[in-house]
């Protein structure tokens, strides 16, 4: 019932039992739901196990064994996948009254997803798995380099400008020059060849970092217009006094009694202040409520509901 009502449902239960599509949209003909599934074929699968059979673990690391990354991209990607699916679904049945089923497996967004960063293209006419490259980022400069004072950075050159901004505060424009006329290229133009060169670019960039502290190193590449950061550990971010500052982050107070900072919407609206999260309910919590509003139920068949278990409070 509160599905009809509400028009719109989103579970990855199975396409089969008491949440199939066709049974919650009797009496509901426009009904849309969004199912998140593990497999297209209604197995199972998780981010772990879609991970590690897409191959990205085999890129992860030094080698030679699989390691597995601990953001579970999978899930994160197929739960925005699986709103924008609904927002979509919702749209077209503005424009045509007519709802439907839409159905979300991890697997195919991984594989999707794999697929359309070129990477399975990459493979397949190479004939090769790509080579593992550690903390070298694929296709252009990047990598990790430590400074006098200890500090490691990613330092990134993608642009044109961004290349530019590194040889500058290096000071290896000679060395830069000398090297582009020995192997017949140019570094500022293609930042490919910034990759397929990084044999001779990175020991180069790396001698250079390391005469430097990381604090005059940062300030130098900001003010030229460089991309890079500082390794930090979790603990770091979340203690940054930046973050404090930050009007994304706001604290709540939680059931636990923790005080923590929670993050507010991502986007925003200019013109518009962004609202302060809120703290997660309890489950349960609205169920009165909801069934109050959405369904109009009194207070009586609230609470035989309750008794019976099929509702619960906080």
């Amino acid at each position: 019932e509160l599905v009809r009502a509400t028009g719109q449902c989103i579970t990855n239960f199975p396409v089969g039992g008491f949440m199939a599509h066709d049974r919650l949209a009797a009496g509901r003909a426009d009904l849309v739901t969004v199912r998140v599934m593990g497999l297209a074929d209604g197995g199972p699968a998780l981010d772990y196990t879609v991970n590690c059979a897409v191959g990205f673990p085999d890129l992860t690391g030094p080698g030679p064994e699989p390691v597995n990354h601990v953001l579970a991209a999978w899930d994160l990607l197929t739960g925005a996948y699986a709103a924008f699916a609904l927002l979509a679904a919702l749209r077209r049945r503005d424009a045509t009254g007519e709802g439907g089923e839409v159905r979300v497996p991890l697997m195919d967004v991984a594989l999707g997803t794999a697929a359309n960063l070129g990477m399975f293209a990459e493979v397949l006419a190479g004939g090769a798995n790509r080579e593992r490259l550690g903390n070298a980022v694929y296709g252009a400069f990047g990598r990790d380099f430590v400074t006098r004072d200890g500090v490691r950075m990613m330092i990134m050159a993608i642009t044109a400008r961004q290349w530019t901004a590194l040889v500058s505060v290096l000071g290896i424009e000679a060395e830069v020059a000398a090297l582009e006329v020995a192997r017949g290229t140019s570094f500022a133009r293609d930042e490919g060849e910034r990759f397929r060169h990084r044999d001779a670019l990175f020991p180069l960039v790396e001698a250079r970092v390391a005469l430097h502290n990381h604090a005059e190193l940062a300030a130098a590449l900001d003010s030229a217009g460089g991309c890079h950061g500082a390794y930090r550990t979790m603990l770091d971010a979340a203690t940054d006094p930046k973050l404090a500052a930050n009007p994304l982050f706001h604290a709540t107070s939680n059931p636990s009694g923790e005080s923590y900072p929670a993050a507010g919407s991502f986007a925003t609206l200019p013109g518009l202040d962004r609202l302060p999260p809120q703290p997660a309910p309890r489950l349960g919590q609205h169920s009165e409520e909801v069934l109050a509003e959405r369904l109009g139920l009194t207070g009586g068949a609230i609470a035989a509901l309750i008794d019976r278990k099929i509702v619960a409070q906080a």
